[in-house]
């Protein structure tokens, strides 16, 4: 597997014009290496909870857990259309605490504060951790826990995680490579999107044959306290926490106007409750449709118009989004209770 490409003292000018263009993965070794968050963690656990506590607003944050015999991995219990861990809200300093206490436990039940965000949960903590990386006002998000293993899946946004405690090893995939992911299902899902469904220590080749293509595309990284990650819009990663007790934290943002949920919402739709169950036919002149509209697979589909008869460019509208997702959730909840 190759290793994802690393840089160092790397400026948030640099970063801005020569690596995120790219579009690739990219380590950034010691980005963050200044952090108190880096500091209370290298000095020890019960320093870095005391720390965290400190910020703590008291709302109830929504924890992740799941048996020692599933090894840390947040996947699906084997055989069900089910997953395999349980989710609940809990107080911050007391899940903090928990961790602690399983740190020398040769079985601990695995645990997750997946997330969390900083703004809500712990005001103030963002303003003494900055990072010039990401554009401005873009909220810092936490994700706490001991050994767990979360599933390759997707981002609609550019993503920059820091790692400020604990070891993380990430695996990522081009977004071509989505054919020899082996996806699970839309609707039960352990990240929110589809995740692949080969193991990441030990793929069954023989199940999952094509995940061989997958294997010679990806590349992967292990990061160190003080260490970041680049991952592009829409490639695909799986997450490693390597450590008794990790802390993640990672900035979301879009380049454009179009909210992180407007492409994936209009998937959902199309695959739901438009294209699933049309006959073939159909469904080939459709995808011809948007390949020339969308994809302008053949170029600017408006291009032989007079100016005055193109359609006008629109601006997004946050509350059209927001509306559109209020209108998707009923319908697919409308799709399921008629199935």
């Amino acid at each position: 597997m190759r290793t994802i490409p690393e840089y160092r003292g790397i400026s948030a000018e640099r970063f801005r014009s020569e690596i995120v263009p790219l579009g690739r993965p990219a380590v950034l070794r010691g980005a963050v290496e200044n952090w108190p968050l880096v500091e209370r963690g290298r000095a020890s656990p019960a320093a870095l909870v005391d720390y965290l506590s400190s910020f703590d607003s008291g709302l109830l944050v929504g924890t992740v857990t799941a048996p020692p015999q599933e090894g840390g991995r947040l996947f699906y219990r084997e055989g069900e259309r089910a997953l395999n861990f349980n989710v609940s809200s809990e107080k911050l300093p007391s899940v903090l605490k928990g961790i602690l206490k399983q740190m020398d436990s040769p079985a601990p039940w695995a645990v997750a504060m997946q997330g969390v965000s900083a703004a809500d949960h712990l005001p103030g903590l963002q303003g003494e951790n900055p990072i010039d990386l990401v554009p401005a006002g873009t909220g810092a998000r936490l994700w706490i826990g001991n050994q767990v293993t979360v599933a390759p899946h997707f981002d609609v946004a550019d993503n920059v995680a820091c790692v400020a405690a604990g070891r993380r090893r990430f695996t990522l995939f081009p977004p071509d490579q989505l054919p020899n992911l082996y996806l699970g299902p839309f609707d039960v899902t352990p990240a929110g999107v589809p995740v692949s469904m080969v193991p990441l220590d030990d793929p069954d080749l023989e199940r999952f044959p094509r995940h061989r293509d997958a294997l010679e595309a990806a590349e992967s990284a292990e990061l160190e306290p003080g260490d970041a990650i680049f991952i592009p819009h829409m490639w695909w990663h799986g997450v490693q926490s390597q450590g008794a007790f990790n802390l993640l934290v990672n900035y979301w943002w879009n380049a454009g106007p179009v909210a992180a949920e407007h492409p994936y919402g209009a998937l959902l739709h199309a695959a739901f409750l438009l294209y699933r169950d049309m006959p073939p036919g159909q469904r080939a002149i459709w995808r011809g449709m948007y390949d020339y509209y969308v994809f302008e697979s053949h170029g600017d589909p408006l291009a032989h118009l007079p100016p005055e008869l193109r359609s006008e460019a629109r601006t997004v509208d946050p509350k059209a989004i927001a509306g559109l997702k209020s209108a998707l959730a009923a319908l697919l909840d409308e799709d399921e209770e008629g199935t």
